[in-house]
């Protein structure tokens, strides 16, 4: 077996802690995130050498096996223009390549297909996409480019758009008292002020991730609800290669807590403001860069 298909399958076979049920601050899992997996470039035979180049992170965080992993490192090289604009795709070379199967090869590059990198069209094979047929939005895109040649203006887009989603969530989840929901805000405030006394700032953002996603499900806006992986991918990479907060303050966690309490109490105004404040301290901090002035 290749040294890529032996890393491909241990990271498959790697799985993520879940999260505690509300109230259970006891049980929520306090570990280390794994560090990045990378995988040292093949060395690949023909003039083709520039399909060889492998991305410079990989995940197994979402795609499972030997399938996700080849999505991953395709993704990233198209992402990184290390395959640009209309370079065909051989499933037969990627086959040989990698040393995966055909099966492998067809269903991820369907997954490409579907988030706008390649195109399949009869009599005409394989082809890379342009960036403006991307689909921008998908976690995995957004996690290509902020870790690649793309990353500043990736992460600023992505300020951008929470500036612009986030508080207006906050003041409408205000009007939605769902108790459940109310408690696992407060759950999470509770494990990020924990966090930020051990001086652990991975369970912080893990925390932190939830308590946003959390936030934009209690607006009752489905098309919204629709936008929380955009918020979590932004989390995720705003900070660095491990977590989107990795310097939690006192002044973040204080704003966490007014926004659960404005929500507790039903005052949007509050809420939304609150969100203002957490944004611009997360900015002024050098976690998120901060939104272009127009």
């Amino acid at each position: 077996m290749s040294t890529l298909a032996h890393t491909m399958m241990t990271a498959a076979r790697s799985a993520e802690s879940g999260l505690a049920e509300p109230g259970e601050l006891d049980r929520y899992p306090f570990a280390e995130a794994p560090a990045a997996d990378r995988v040292a470039a093949p060395v690949w035979d023909g003039a083709d050498t520039d399909l060889g180049r492998v991305g410079r992170r990989t995940t197994s965080s979402r795609g499972r096996g030997l399938h996700g992993q080849l999505v991953q490192q395709l993704g990233q090289m198209i992402v990184s223009g290390d395959l640009g604009a209309d370079r065909p795709l051989v499933p037969e070379e990627i086959g040989q390549r990698f040393e995966v199967s055909r099966t492998v090869v067809r269903e991820s590059l369907r997954v490409l297909e579907a988030k706008g990198l390649v195109s399949a069209r009869p009599n005409v094979g394989t082809r890379v996409r342009p960036v403006s047929d991307w689909n921008l939005l998908d976690p995995d895109i957004i996690e290509w480019r902020a870790f690649g040649p793309q990353r500043d203006d990736q992460r600023r887009e992505l300020t951008e758009l929470r500036w612009t989603i986030e508080p207006l969530a906050a003041r409408l989840a205000a009007g939605h008292g769902r108790a459940d929901v109310q408690q696992r805000l407060t759950d999470m405030v509770g494990i990020m002020g924990h966090s930020l006394a051990q001086g652990d700032a991975i369970t912080f953002a893990r925390a932190d991730a939830e308590y946003h996603s959390l936030l934009i499900q209690l607006a009752g806006n489905r098309m919204l609800e629709h936008l929380s992986g955009i918020v979590s991918a932004a989390l995720q990479v705003s900070g660095g290669p491990v977590t989107g907060c990795d310097r939690p303050t006192e002044a973040s966690l204080d704003h966490h807590a007014r926004i659960a309490d404005a929500l507790a109490s039903g005052d949007g105004h509050a809420a939304e403001a609150a969100m203002r404040q957490l944004l611009t301290v997360q900015t002024d901090a050098g976690v998120v860069p901060g939104p272009r002035e127009h």
